[in-house]
């Protein structure tokens, strides 16, 4: 036991003593790499910083608090010389007290733990300039959008009633925000991926990411841009690839909120998402052999505003109200019929209150109602793509969005194929 025992400390006292030289080594390349004027200590201070904060604590906690407020002590002069010459970093003393924090660290916690903070000071001083990088690109406003994110669901949510609004509303306020939440995650997600992370990417990708958040906004646009361009196979392509990324969204929500429904939605929407897909790159190929350019589009606008929120709020009990009263008084006819005419509008309110609602309808019927939204939401972008564009990119998507839409509609009266 009491070899044990020793064998343990010669290991935290050797890997102490490699962390902090390790650091030290860190430090050193910083300075090189960064024309840095002579700071306090070398490669070896660290590794005796480290090796005195282990025997410190070791000793007694009164002693290593003594060694801890000798190198504030040191640092405080060392800062006082550097304020006059108008040099005002602390990156040195920061990471000069972790050095002397392994000790103590290793002694209450253990190894692996010392090991974790250690990789987090090298990661964290490696970051600067992909951080430079992001700093010339970031968009200081996306502070304020991340709080509205943490507003409407982290403060929003939890507080509203999970009680069913009224008899003739079928839904719980609670159910309404977390579907405002919900859409407006994947819309988010969608838009800082295309802004920061496959910025530069070209069409194609526009069309990839805007059918995460918005692929009738995203024909839109690009149908817009094909007006002005002699590209019409390469924005075919887009638009429809925006088409394929609405089937995995709205199946991907589907799952959040009903699994039983989204069970039955898998099927269809993977093989309708699986051809669209590959129609899309067909067109994306045929772009490539007559030698088309994948010019950069415009910025998109960021889609996580409060008043769009407040107004998906509004259109969503909307929905859920006007759904449970043709339920009641017109069936599933009537279900399909309202289905069709609210794919000419944002599909999603729609298909959430069919999610999240408890209507008096099965499985089947509403699995067919989402199908047909879905399809006549086709169509209406395929009206947009040829209006927007009236050239050649607009006739191949509209015709493709036609022929998607009519095929979805119809998978929806299959009751084979939703099984």
């Amino acid at each position: 036991m009491l070899e044990q025992f020793l064998h343990a400390q010669w290991l935290e006292l050797i890997v102490v003593v490699i962390a902090g030289f390790l650091i030290g080594l860190e430090i050193k390349e910083y300075r090189m790499h960064n024309d840095s004027a002579k700071e306090i200590g070398s490669v070896r201070t660290y590794a005796f910083i480290s090796l005195m904060s282990y025997v410190f604590a070791k000793i007694n906690i009164y002693l290593y608090l003594v060694g801890y407020i000798a190198i504030i002590s040191h640092f405080i002069l060392f800062y006082f010389f550097k304020l006059r010459v108008r040099r005002t970093g602390i990156l040195l003393f920061l990471l000069t007290s972790l050095v002397y924090s392994f000790g103590i660290v290793v002694i209450k916690y253990n190894i692996w733990f010392l090991l974790t903070i250690f990789v987090a000071i090298i990661f964290i001083s490696n970051i600067n300039r992909k951080l430079e990088h992001f700093y010339s690109i970031f968009d200081e406003r996306e502070i304020e959008t991340f709080a509205k994110l943490l507003l409407l669901s982290g403060v929003i949510l939890p507080i509203l009633p999970q009680t069913q609004i009224s008899e003739f509303i079928p839904v719980s306020f609670f159910k309404v925000w977390l579907a405002v939440v919900v859409v407006s995650l994947f819309s988010y997600v969608g838009y800082v991926l295309k802004k920061y992370v496959f910025k530069d990417k070209g069409y194609f990708f526009t069309g990839i990411l805007g059918g995460i958040y918005s692929s009738t906004a995203t024909t839109i646009v690009l149908a817009k841009k094909s007006a002005t361009n002699s590209t019409p196979y390469l924005f075919a392509a887009s638009i429809l690839i925006a088409t394929a990324l609405m089937y995995v969204r709205l199946l991907g929500i589907a799952y959040a909120f009903n699994f039983q429904i989204a069970s039955n939605l898998a099927l269809p929407f993977i093989a309708l998402t699986l051809l669209t897909a590959v129609i899309s790159i067909y067109f994306y190929n045929k772009a490539k052999k007559t030698a088309q350019q994948d010019i950069e589009d415009s910025e998109d606008k960021n889609p996580l505003e409060l008043s769009t929120a407040f107004l998906f709020a509004f259109l969503f009990i909307a929905m859920a109200t006007i759904t449970h009263f043709v339920l009641k008084n017109y069936g599933d006819l009537g279900l399909n019929i309202l289905s069709f005419i609210v794919g000419f509008t944002d599909i999603d309110p729609f298909v959430l209150s069919i999610l999240s609602s408890k209507f008096n309808v099965t499985v089947e019927s509403a699995t067919t109602a989402i199908l047909i939204a879905t399809g006549s939401n086709n169509i209406l972008k395929a009206f947009y793509a040829y209006i927007f564009s009236k050239n050649s990119a607009g006739k191949i998507s509209a015709l493709a969005l036609i022929i998607l839409g009519g095929l979805t509609i119809g998978v929806g009266f299959i009751p084979n194929l939703l099984l």
